[in-house]
């Protein structure tokens, strides 16, 4: 099974257009838990399909450039 984690920084610079520069105000205007959205963005867990989903409908992006493919990552 192919691995995959949050681009944080692609997320936040698309955050920042829209005035959202935390992942308090993220998890705000999409409605995510923030603990969630946080360990997302820190690469500790991999964001459910759902929560791609959400962040790329708020932000005007494709779940693709929400990710990075295949990477090493501890996330189960």
């Amino acid at each position: 099974m192919s691995s995959y984690r949050l681009r944080s920084k692609r997320l936040q610079e698309a955050a920042a257009v829209q005035d959202d520069h935390t992942n308090y105000a993220i998890a705000k205007r999409t409605g995510l838990d923030q603990t969630t959205l946080s360990r997302a963005c820190r690469g500790l867990i991999r964001p459910s399909v759902e929560t791609l989903m959400t962040l790329a409908a708020t932000y005007g992006l494709s779940i693709d450039e929400l990710i990075d493919r295949d990477v090493e990552s501890g996330a189960a």
